[in-house]
């Protein structure tokens, strides 16, 4: 902000103070990205944004107004709080109308803002370096792109809520190919900084599945033993996480919405002790301890902003345990209020093994690298198509023997949940279709007995 106002917590006393709402909330988010991008063993592009974004939420009686703009000048400030409550007072009644959360200010609100910079590459640029000599080497090729923010997110009301989440958010993907382009490899990380990313493990890991691809197995659709990677398994339980709203499930709509009305919260999905659960505090994935809602939908309300989140089990023992729910869907169907939380987290048995040693066990299956392109084809029962990605390998006693063609696959998460046989320890890892919106996910991975490739695809 410019014109004498140059913080974002004197950005949120000031609108609060303009506001002539009944209740009124600030959220001002700070932002700033910093990015490598890479082709054919080089480094094409880097660079370094910043972005600022005011919300005004104003409450009259039972309605709302909510404005958001992007890089507000102080001198713009007082028309858009000006529009927040005209919006106010001309709304009907919102129905999840509630009293605002009331509070104090929190841990760190006056700290300035840090912003993000091309140096906290500064680690992991020369060990890229040395990878791509290595790749030239060997007449590999890498592609990809390396990208870190941080969003500083300050929550003021006027219930006297001062809070503020700083949250990194850093993703790396690495494709190499052959140097005829003829075989292609994906591997990605999420990071908070960067300074725990091993290049040269990830490149390993890329030159295995490269050897792999020299032999070359054509395979009917069907269904196989399948073992799902991390990343793989991250990209179908975020669309079930993203699906388990209690509003919808409550109304019949969902593969959460018991038969004859309610929901399914209580039944027993799978017959293995597996855990789905958020938790803002968790080491490597910690994300804000509390609501932030720009704008309300069935899935959350800008009456929430500032209610504190804790550990929430969706999934627990097996058991659907809770779904996402604002106070008023509580008050709807009788259960908790439990906010959506921006990370993901699944395990399975303490004793699992480990994706290798899944392999070595097995006797004929496929191997899968990722998933793209997934789409919803039935909200009843979740059932979703998509494509694989880089990479799908036979298995046969116990070894990788060759890549197989492209499928595409129609599965539904939760119904996936009911047949696992193996389920492994759990690691960080980096949803490949998912990662633009959620990075935060901690997976392990699994065995499906018999994973539906329902068609053979020609993607490459």
């Amino acid at each position: 902000m410019s014109d004498g106002v140059t913080t974002p917590q004197e950005t949120v006393e000031r609108a609060l103070a303009l506001s002539e709402a009944d209740g009124c909330v600030v959220i001002v988010d700070e932002g700033s990205t910093a990015n490598l991008r890479f082709a054919g063993n080089t480094l094409t592009t880097n660079g370094v944004a910043r972005s600022s974004q005011l919300t005004v939420i104003s409450v009259v009686g039972a309605g709302v107004g909510v404005v958001s703009r992007s890089a507000v000048r102080a001198g713009q400030l007082a028309d858009v709080v000006a529009a927040a409550d005209r919006a106010a007072r001309e709304a009907r009644p919102s129905e999840d109308a509630r009293p605002l959360v009331e509070g104090t200010a929190g841990e760190g609100w006056e700290r300035p803002v840090e912003p993000t910079s091309i140096d906290v590459f500064g680690g992991f640029a020369p060990a890229l370096g040395e990878a791509f000599a290595a790749a030239d080497a060997s007449g590999r090729r890498l592609y990809g792109f390396a990208e870190h923010s941080m969003t500083s997110t300050f929550v003021g009301s006027s219930t006297g809520l001062r809070l503020r989440h700083d949250q990194p958010t850093g993703r790396l993907e690495l494709n190499a190919k052959s140097a005829d382009m003829t075989r292609s490899a994906w591997t990605g990380v999420a990071t908070r900084d960067f300074s725990d990313v091993d290049v040269a493990a990830l490149d390993e890991t890329l030159i295995r599945r490269l050897d792999w691809a020299k032999r070359r197995i054509s395979l009917e659709p069907g269904r196989y033993e399948t073992l799902l990677p991390p990343t793989a398994v991250s990209d179908l339980m975020i669309y079930l996480y993203w699906s388990a709203g209690a509003r919808d499930a409550a109304d019949g709509r969902t593969v959460f919405s018991r038969p004859g009305g309610g929901t399914r919260v209580g039944e027993r999905l799978s017959t293995l002790p597996i855990s789905l659960h958020s938790d803002p505090a968790r080491a490597g994935v910690e994300c804000a301890p509390f609501v932030v809602a720009h704008s309300s939908s069935r899935e959350q309300s800008v009456f929430d902003n500032g209610l504190p989140l804790a550990r929430t089990e969706w999934i627990s023992d097996g058991t659907l345990a809770n779904l996402v729910q604002t106070r008023h869907s509580a008050e709807l169907t009788g259960l908790a209020a439990t906010p959506q939380i921006d990370n993901l987290v699944m395990t399975g048995p303490e004793d699992g093994r480990s994706l290798e040693e899944m392999i070595a066990s097995t006797e004929r299956g496929l191997l899968l690298t990722c998933l793209w392109y997934i789409r919803e084809v039935d909200p009843q029962s979740l059932l979703l198509t998509g494509l694989t990605r880089d990479g799908v390998y036979l298995v046969e006693n116990g070894e990788v023997v060759g890549e197989v063609n492209n499928f595409r696959f129609n599965e539904s998460p939760v119904d996936l949940l009911g047949r696992l046989t193996e389920v492994g320890p759990s690691e960080q890892t980096l949803p490949r279709e998912w990662n633009d919106w959620f990075t935060r996910a901690v997976m392990p991975p699994v065995r499906v007995p018999d994973f539906n490739m329902s068609t053979v695809s020609q993607a490459s």
